[in-house]
């Protein structure tokens, strides 16, 4: 079979423990760190005290030239080369390894701790070690001191039969017992394991599709984690700086001190990877990504110069994914279009992507930064609108990205962008294909989030009420219960009363409007045509007309047949949207064109 990708290895416990100790067996955090329960890690030794099967690995010869891997434990092996990295299994062995080591390991906190775990030779059983256990003469209260390098079965059975003696009397069938059990626990370095490993001259694609297809524990492995194993080796610093980032966007320094924390997004370091390889190389499929980080050349040769240079312009591609400056400065186009936070967004891909065209439309083309802000927030505002990345990611994006490779300049840029955008907001894309969007339930729904967004744009009132929808939409406000809420115009209540019951009927975004919570505990069920009325005669005929243009209502709304209303206001809200969005194309006229100045394109 001359076709087989790899080849099976069967290696027991020791050897791989130990190999991992000396830097052969590289562990490069394929998924993140070690993020198993200690009592996972009590129940695996239990299962392999046990005799029963515990999956199998599957490993990697090492596809490129010397570097660093990282190591599972804390204390480095220097530059030791590793032959082979963990690709599935990690978890597995990362638990072998530091409660037979005795090694600490880091948590999903990025944080040290132990993994200790006790074993009852009278019992024959494993617990996760606590103050009680480790001061009981019944336990051994670290498993750890059974494998190291230089015990021996004799001593430690009269080891421990000599402290449990001090306690109390024991049994000869005890004593008998615990020699079998210590026995059997140490016979642990002889555990079998089965593994796959990849061939290091695999054909790149067909590797990546190994990635792809590997199930660790029901987890799809994704083909980011293949890139990143690939950085973990030839590149360690580069996927810390990418973890480092993704950690620091979770919440606000506690110092004041600049960090990546916004409002929008806080990334997976697949998702700044996908930004650093779009930038750095212009491409969106990672097949793709990897033949340049291998360094494929044009003829098909894989040469260490290639791979060098492409190495360099990831490099350089990532240094501008995380830089503060570039990274918050975009954020104000996402504000300035109206998505005050990333509750208005379905899919962070659209927010990765724009970032991308924002990197690419400052640092490649110049683009002026006001220019380049309008220009930004317009195509966020259309590519969240659409859901232009949720299916097919990467086609749509190495597509755009083709758009651009024959434009020398910015006004190209800017024209690029905007055939972009009205290409796909057509005439029809706001007549019909939205108004069609909006009938569902889903309040994660990709047109609700512009909706919104267009509200804030037009500086919309939040209904029956005198403060603007952005105000209460604003991402610092913090409350016991939220200041605005999307409440039933039709109530549920009501509705079932007429007989509608179904949840994509009842709760379809057209029955829905912000509204001050106050508000809404007044309304309650009662039906429109009585509350309504009552919550008009608080505005005047003009406030009361602004309400319902900016949120689509029909004048006497409430007193329509709810099917009427609901196709009634998708068209209506269809129209807000637009109308929000035009405010944006509005701005860009005023905007200055030409390239930037030369102040604005600080690396």
């Amino acid at each position: 079979m001359s076709n087989v990708l790899f080849q099976r290895i069967d290696a027991d416990v020791n050897f791989l423990v130990s190999a991992v100790d000396q830097g052969t067996l590289g562990l490069p955090d394929l998924q993140r760190p070690f993020v198993w329960s200690t009592s996972k890690v009590r129940d695996l030794f239990d299962s392999m005290y046990r005799g029963y099967p515990v999956g199998y690995l599957m490993l990697w010869a090492n596809p490129v030239a010397p570097g660093t891997a990282k190591q599972i434990g804390t204390e480095g092996h220097g530059q030791t080369v590793p032959a082979t990295l963990i690709i599935d299994g990690q978890q597995r062995l990362t638990s072998l390894y530091a409660a037979m080591k005795g090694r600490p390991v880091l948590d999903k906190n990025f944080q040290e701790r132990p993994i200790t775990i006790a074993f009852h030779p009278l019992r024959e059983a494993f617990d996760v070690a606590n103050a009680a256990i480790r001061k009981s003469p019944e336990w051994i209260g670290d498993i750890s001191t059974v494998f190291a390098n230089d015990a021996d079965a004799y001593t430690l059975v009269s080891e421990y039969l000599d402290k449990l003696g001090e306690a109390r009397e024991v049994s000869t069938d005890e004593r008998k017992q615990a020699s079998q059990a210590i026995g059997r626990l140490l016979a642990l370095k002889g555990y079998p394991f089965s593994a796959l490993q990849i061939n290091a001259d695999a054909d790149e694609e067909a590797v990546a599709e190994i990635f792809v297809r590997v199930n660790s524990r029901g987890q799809k492995l994704k083909q980011s984690d293949f890139i990143l194993t690939l950085l973990s080796v030839s590149w360690p610093e580069g996927r810390t700086a990418l973890e480092s980032f993704a950690r620091a966007a979770k919440r606000p320094s506690a110092d004041g001190a600049p960090s990546p924390f916004n409002h929008h997004i806080q990334p997976q370091p697949d998702q700044l990877l996908r930004a650093a390889i779009a930038v750095g190389l212009w491409r969106a499929r990672l097949k793709a990504a990897y033949q340049f980080l291998r360094g494929k050349g044009a003829d098909g040769s894989v040469t260490l110069e290639e791979r060098a240079r492409n190495t360099d312009r990831l490099r350089a591609g990532q240094a501008r994914v995380l830089d503060l400056t570039r990274w918050h400065e975009f954020m104000k186009a996402l504000v300035a279009a109206g998505f005050r936070s990333g509750a208005q967004v379905s899919s962070g891909t659209s927010i990765v992507y724009a970032y991308v065209f924002y990197l690419i439309g400052r640092d490649e083309y110049g683009v002026d930064p006001v220019r380049l802000r309008q220009l930004i927030g317009r195509f966020f505002f259309m590519a969240a609108l659409t859901s232009r990345y949720s299916s097919s990611s990467e086609t749509t994006m190495e597509e755009d990205l083709a758009r651009l490779r024959d434009i020398d300049d910015a006004d190209g840029f800017v024209a690029a962008l905007d055939r972009m955008i009205d290409s796909t907001l057509t005439g029809d894309f706001w007549r019909i294909n939205l108004p069609d969007s909006l009938e569902t339930s889903s309040t994660n729904a990709a047109a609700l989030g512009a909706y919104h967004a267009a509200q804030n744009l037009l500086g919309s009132r939040v209904l029956f009420s005198t403060v603007k929808v952005s105000e209460l939409m604003d991402p610092a406000l913090k409350a016991p219960r939220a200041s605005l809420e999307r409440h039933h115009l039709f109530p549920k209540a009501y509705l079932k009363r007429q007989g509608i019951t179904g949840t994509r009927d009842t709760n379809q975004i057209a029955n829905y409007a912000l509204v001050e919570w106050t508000d809404n505990g007044a309304i309650a069920d009662r039906p429109p045509a009585e509350y309504v009325p009552k919550m008009e005669a608080r505005f005047s005929p003009d406030e009361v007309e602004a309400f319902y243009q900016d949120h689509g209502l029909a004048p006497g709304w409430y007193e329509m047949a709810y099917g009427d209303f609901l196709k009634d206001r998708r068209q209506r809200i269809a129209e807000v949207t637009r109308r929000g969005f035009s405010t944006l194309a509005r701005a860009a006229e005023a905007a200055p064109s030409g390239p930037a100045m030369t102040l604005g394109l600080e690396a």
